[in-house]
C-alpha cells in the first residue's frame, strides 16, 4: 500500500537548499557492484519519539520531507521497538544483538564487560571495509576507536551540538562553534563514502548526537516552528484528582510528574511542554535533511537502487504521556522507534510492516544483507523476508526491560510482555501496582485493568511468559555493577583491578 504524501508535491527551499552537507554532487559513471553481498549504510538518532515524522500526522505542523520519501519508496516498521529504552543499553543491543541482561551495558555508565563482539567485525572478515560517525555513548564515556571500524569518528559521551571535538582515528580535531555536529558527521560520512576501496561492499553507521536534550537546532531551523503547540495527550492528567486515582497507574508513576522527568517540573528548568517540543522538532530538521543528503549522494553515484539504508532512533520518548517527559519506562512512546528501510532492489517500496521488530534484530539483519550466518548468541532475528510479506512464524510478542538507575532513581526496574492487544508491565523493587492494558481498546494506555477478575488468567500467563523468557535467556539475575558514591552525590563505576 503507497503511503500518500501530499509534502513531496511542493516542499520548501529551505529543506533542500541550505544544508552544509554535501547533498549537490555530480552524476557519476555507475560503480560495478562486485559482490553480492549489500552495501549497507545505518542511520541512528538519539531520543527521536517514533510518531514525531511528517507522514505518521501525529504533530500536523512537523515537516520532514526526506524521513517522508524514504517511507514512501521503502517500509515503515510501524511497530518497530527497543528492548530497553536508553542510550547505551539500546545501542548496545543494537551492535550485539543481545538484550541488556545478557550483553549486562545495563545504563549510561557500565562498562563494556571485555567480551562482547560487535556485529561490524563479523563484516570485517567478510571483507567489508567499515566505518563509524558519531555518537558512541555504550560502555563507558570515552570517544576511543572501538573494535569493527576500520574509519573512526566519535566524541566523548553525550557530546554537542556546537563546538565538537571528533577523535578522528586516534587523532581529535576540534571545530569552531559556527559547525553544527549533525551537519558535520553527515559530510564526514559523505567524504568517506567517496574515498572509499570501490572493490569491497562498505557498511557506515551514521550516529547522531540528536535530537537528545538539551536541544539546539541548526541556526538555519532555530524558529521555524516558533509558536506551535502539541495536543496534549489523553493521560497528561492535569491533577491528582479522584478521576485521576481511578485510573489505577502505580504510585512512582503520579510522583514523577513532579521530577525530573515529569511535566511539571522538566529536566529541572523554567520552561514549558510546548516550548521543549519546539526545540525538539527544530532539532530534529537536522536529522532529516542528513537523510536528505545521504540519499541525494547514492543517487549521484547510482548506488541508491542496490544499496540498504536503514533509519532508526535508539529509543523513543514521551512528550506528557502519563504526566511524563523522557523515556525509560515501559508506555508506548518510550519503547517504540522511528524505522525506515529502503532497498529498490530488494523489496517494493511504499509498505507499512506491521509485524513487530526490535533493536537485537538490527544486527542478524544486516549480517545477512553480507551473506553471514548470525552467531547463535544473537537473540534477534533478520527481518529481511518480513521486508517481502513473508511474517510465517515471525514473533507474537516483545520483551522489555529497564534497569534502576542510581544518577535517575525515578523510575523504577521495569520488565514487560507485549502482544498485539496486550500489553503487562511487572515492576521489582517496589511497592507498587504491576499494570496490564488493552491496547487495541485503550491504545493511550489509560486504564490499567489489572485487578479485573476477568483477567487474572491473562495475567498469569503473561508473567509466566516473561519469566520463560528471562530463564530461556539467563534473565534471572539483575547485572549489579560495583559503584562508588561521589561526595556531590553523583555515582561512577568503579575501576577494577
Amino acid at each position: 500500500m503507497k503511503i500518500k504524501i501530499l509534502l513531496l508535491v511542493v516542499l520548501p527551499l529551505f529543506f533542500y537548499g541550505c544544508t552544509t552537507t554535501k547533498a549537490q554532487v555530480k552524476n557519476k559513471q555507475p560503480e560495478q557492484n562486485v559482490t553480492k553481498q549489500r552495501n549497507v549504510i545505518f542511520i541512528l538518532s538519539d531520543d527521536h519519539r517514533y510518531d514525531y515524522m511528517g507522514f505518521t500526522g501525529k504533530v500536523p505542523w512537523l515537516k520532514t520531507p526526506n524521513m517522508d520519501k524514504l517511507a514512501n519508496e521503502g517500509a515503515y516498521m510501524k511497530n518497530a521497538f527497543v528492548t530497553t529504552s536508553l542510550c547505551s543499553p539500546s545501542r548496545a543491543s543494537i551492535l550485539t544483538g543481545q538484550y541488556s541482561h545478557v550483553h549486562t551495558i545495563v545504563d549510561n555508565y557500565a562498562p563494556d564487560p571485555g567480551n562482547l563482539t560487535y556485529f561490524p567485525e563479523y563484516l570485517q572478515k567478510a571483507g567489508y571495509q567499515t566505518a563509524f560517525f558519531g555518537k558512541w555513548h555504550m560502555g563507558d564515556h570515552s570517544d576511543k576507536q572501538q573494535p569493527g571500524f576500520d574509519h573512526w569518528e566519535s566524541f566523548a559521551g553525550q557530546g554537542v551540538y556546537y563546538d565538537v571535538t571528533l577523535n578522528i582515528n586516534g587523532n581529535r580535531v576540534t571545530y569552531k562553534d559556527s559547525t553544527y555536529t549533525t551537519d558535520l558527521l553527515t559530510e564526514h560520512t559523505i567524504d568517506w563514502l567517496e574515498k572509499r576501496d570501490k572493490n569491497k561492499p562498505f557498511f557506515a553507521y551514521l550516529s547522531h548526537k540528536a535530537v537528545h536534550a538539551a536541544f539546539k537546532p541548526a541556526k538555519r531551523h532555530k524558529g521555524m516552528y516558533k509558536g506551535n503547540k502539541i495536543t496534549r495527550p489523553k493521560t497528561f492528567a492535569q491533577t491528582i484528582n479522584d478521576e485521576y486515582k481511578k485510573l489505577k497507574w502505580p504510585e512512582w508513576v503520579k510522583d514523577q510528574r513532579h521530577s525530573w522527568h515529569g511535566v511539571d517540573y522538566m529536566y529541572h528548568q523554567k520552561t514549558d511542554l510546548d516550548s521543549m517540543v519546539v526545540d525538539y522538532t527544530e532539532t530534529l530538521m537536522g536529522v532529516d535533511e542528513s537523510i536528505g543528503s545521504v540519499m541525494d549522494w547514492l543517487k549521484a553515484n547510482n548506488l541508491d537502487e542496490n544499496t540498504v539504508v536503514i533509519y532508526m532512533g535508539d529509543n523513543g520518548f514521551s512528550w506528557g504521556e502519563h504526566g511524563l517527559i523522557d523515556k525509560r519506562h515501559a508506555y508506548e512512546e518510550s519503547i517504540k522507534v522511528p524505522m525506515l528501510v529502503r532497498c529498490p532492489e530488494l523489496f517494493e517500496g511504499g509498505k507499512i510492516i506491521n509485524a513487530m521488530v526490535q533493536n537485537v534484530d538490527i544486527a542478524p539483519t544486516i549480517l545477512e544483507l553480507a551473506n553471514v550466518n548470525k552467531p547463535d548468541n544473537m537473540s534477534g532475528y533478520s527481518f529481511i523476508r518480513v521486508l517481502n510479506g513473508d511474517t510465517k512464524n515471525w514473533r507474537k510478542k516483545i520483551f522489555y526491560e529497564y534497569f534502576w538507575e542510581y544518577d535517575f532513581p525515578m523510575t523504577p526496574t521495569v520488565f514487560a510482555v507485549r502482544t498485539d492487544k496486550y500489553k503487562y508491565i511487572r515492576y521489582y523493587g517496589i511497592w507498587d501496582s504491576n499494570e496490564l492494558y488493552d491496547l487495541e481498546n485503550d491504545p493511550d494506555e489509560m486504564y490499567n485493568i489489572i485487578e479485573k477478575p476477568e483477567h487474572q488468567e491473562l495475567v498469569k500467563s503473561l508473567a509466566g511468559e516473561l519469566y520463560d523468557w528471562l530463564e530461556k535467556t539467563r534473565g534471572m539475575n539483575i547485572p549489579l555493577k560495583r559503584t562508588i558514591k561521589y561526595p556531590w552525590g553523583d555515582y561512577k563505576y568503579e575501576k577494577q583491578y
